[in-house]
């Protein structure tokens, strides 16, 4: 009998090994294991090197002044200030840059990537020289190009090119007229946020409309209309009841650089360029692989109806073709993201250059200062990914 429980208790653990649910949380429990042990052993051993070497751990130099300036403060910021203030100021100025170029890198994705595909000879050459060159030059050397052969070389402050006398441009960067709202200038933004909100909600009636009906109306034009002139003739009302309510500050030249108005580094300039750029030429070609992704028949079927080649594409082709197009998107999202750390070698004032890198000199915690600018990078690409999952499922078609 007891052979017989022995030889029957064979067979069982063969069953469970053979068994793919249990194969694969045998895997997972030995990989966590493993995990675990890997870092507990790390933890440890850096834990007893910074003992020996009498290096301390912890946050608390986050308080101290930092004692030194940064050329770009988007928030309130002194010499005198703390590193958890240098901190947030540097992580403002990467999202800055992160934010402005994916919306410059998909514009301009989209439209190389539909002028790839154009009947006309010159227009989908030129694209396509575009893709090319820029998607094989590395990323450094265009930030290079950018500052280095283009904004560096335009002249001084007192020769600035000009135009209007307002916009100036110069080796010192880029100056434009500073809005100044006044008192009632609230009273535009709220209308402007209203018509925005109306024409959300609008478009969504007119969507279950069209299932319904099968029937569309053009909103674009309706939609425009409120958007700017509802808000442009409250200004003038206001302006003429109340005085303007919004006012510009002109930069003017003081000395020998310019005082007034809203400045745009050359670092920044050179920097939003060269990743827009750069990534947009990845982004083109998941725009077109997307678009030639949907059947011919759809277009087809679309000039058979008589609609224009310009509605086909924005009412037909792209919204089926966004289901390809956003994956892959995402990813060129999350490397312009993490490229941005590339503006440590032009000196612009980003997460890796002032925390990583002026704050970690001064105070030497490399383990902790590592480790937050890890964990930022870390979440702002989970973020990310988080926003275009989103959309992603929004824009997938529903089984009915």
């Amino acid at each position: 009998m007891a052979e017989a429980a022995v030889t029957g208790s064979k067979p069982d653990r063969v069953a469970i090994l053979n068994d793919p649910r249990w194969r694969s949380i045998i895997f997972q429990v030995v990989a966590l294991v493993l995990v675990i042990t890997i870092g507990w052993y790390l933890v440890t051993n850096t834990q007893a090197n910074m003992e020996k070497r009498n290096i301390g751990f912890g946050l608390d130099f986050l308080s101290i002044p930092a004692g030194f300036d940064i050329i770009q403060t988007l928030i309130p910021y002194t010499s005198s200030s703390s590193y958890s203030q240098a901190f947030f100021v540097s992580l403002i100025n990467t999202l800055l840059v992160a934010i402005v170029g994916i919306f410059f890198a998909t514009i301009l994705g989209f439209i190389a990537g539909v002028a790839r595909l154009s009947s006309n000879w010159l227009i989908k050459n030129l694209a396509a020289v575009y893709v090319e060159v820029f998607r094989n030059v590395p990323l450094l050397l265009q930030i290079f190009f950018w500052y280095h052969a283009v904004l560096k070389t335009l002249p001084g402050p007192r020769q600035s090119l000009s135009m209007l006398e307002i916009f100036f441009l110069n080796n010192r960067g880029v100056y434009l007229p500073g809005p100044q709202p006044q008192g009632s200038f609230w009273i535009i933004c709220a209308l402007l946020v209203g018509a925005v909100i109306t024409m959300v909600v609008w478009k969504k009636r007119e969507d279950r409309r069209q299932e319904l009906t099968g029937e569309r109306r053009d909103l674009f034009g309706i939609g425009l209309g409120l958007i700017l002139v509802l808000p442009m003739v409250a200004f003038v009302v206001i302006w003429q009841v109340a005085g303007t309510p919004l006012t510009w500050d002109i930069p003017t030249l003081r000395g020998f650089n310019f005082g007034g108005g809203i400045e745009i580094l050359p670092e920044l300039l050179s920097l939003v360029i060269a990743l827009s750029v750069y990534t947009g030429a990845f982004i083109a070609e998941n725009v077109r692989s997307g678009i030639q992704a949907v059947s011919r028949g759809q277009t087809e079927a679309a000039f058979a109806l008589g609609i224009r080649p310009g509605p086909t594409m924005r009412l037909i082709i792209i919204p089926q073709a966004l289901r390809v197009i956003i994956p892959p998107l995402t990813s060129q999202y999350l490397n312009l993201t993490k490229n941005s750390s590339l503006a440590v070698a032009i000196a612009y004032p980003d997460l890796v250059a002032v925390f990583m890198g002026t704050t970690l000199n001064q105070t030497g915690r490399a383990v902790e200062i590592v480790g937050i600018t890890m964990g930022i990078y870390l979440l702002l690409s989970l973020l990310t990914s988080v926003i275009m999952n989103w959309y992603n499922a929004r824009v997938a078609l529903v089984e009915r």
